[in-house]
């Protein structure tokens, strides 16, 4: 058994009976995308990637993650030619320079999942996922909170030495799945100034699941389990947004 499972399964016991905790972070997001999912609607997954979610060993946690089959389409967007070969979408459009190669109000929802802190013009991906959605559709998002800890801590480690650090805290960490990361749009007041600039009513919150970062020492995976159950919201490592396209005025 792994540091991270050991941790997890003192810290956390519910986890020992289907493999997750109660307050785990994925399982918390997408039981909510999956509330918002239609069966004839149209899926934008922005910064889809690889499709490692996949090889998730925690079958349920997996399932929620993959929506194909769970809307008409899935249509995955990303920068890097290598999320061609996702196997959980139905279409394919490598990002360039400039807007999303999608028809205006052509989406019921967009996915973003811990990508905008990857990009260096976020007000970019607002703007266009406000174009694509239909009035009343979805955005919902995923990202770090850059005045956690955690952020703090990553952005004192050059990006380069990333795929090593995530290597040493969380035991293993696939290379081609780090990115540079510049955290211009990953606070509270940020996201919800986006939001409105964007005609996107909705809120902006914070969550803290278990510290998974923590598992290289059972010291820092308690202290770590402190964290998680006193910060206030401002400071919990991620951010979720749930936000509606208004109507054009």
């Amino acid at each position: 058994m792994s540091h991270q499972a050991r941790f997890q399964a003192d810290f956390y016991p519910e986890s020992r009976f289907g493999g997750f905790s109660d307050i785990d972070g994925t399982i918390a997001f997408y039981a909510r995308v999956n509330a918002l999912l239609a069966r004839d609607g149209i899926v934008v997954d922005f910064g889809c990637g690889r499709g490692a979610y996949g090889e998730d060993p925690v079958p349920f946690r997996r399932g929620l993650r993959i929506l194909s089959g769970k809307a008409a389409k899935v249509i995955g967007l990303d920068a890097n030619p290598a999320a061609a070969v996702n196997p959980f979408i139905d279409q394919f459009y490598l990002l360039e320079a400039g807007g999303w190669p999608l028809a205006d109000a052509s989406a019921d929802l967009v996915l973003c999942d811990h990508v905008l802190e990857h990009l260096p013009d976020p007000e970019l991906f607002f703007r266009e996922a406000s174009r694509v959605l239909k009035a009343g559709g979805i955005l919902c998002a995923r990202t770090p909170n850059a005045w956690s800890y955690v952020s703090l801590a990553a952005r004192l480690v050059p990006n380069r030495s990333h795929a090593a650090v995530l290597k040493h805290v969380k035991g293993a960490a696939a290379e081609q799945d780090v990115f540079q990361t510049f955290y211009r749009c990953n606070s509270l007041p940020a996201l919800r100034g986006a939001l409105a600039r964007n005609r996107l009513e909705g809120i902006v919150y914070g969550y803290e699941a278990e510290p998974s970062y923590h598992s290289f020492s059972r010291l820092a995976y308690f202290f770590g389990v402190i964290h998680q159950r006193f910060a206030p919201g401002f400071l919990r490592p991620a951010l979720f947004v749930f936000a509606r396209r208004s109507p054009a005025v």
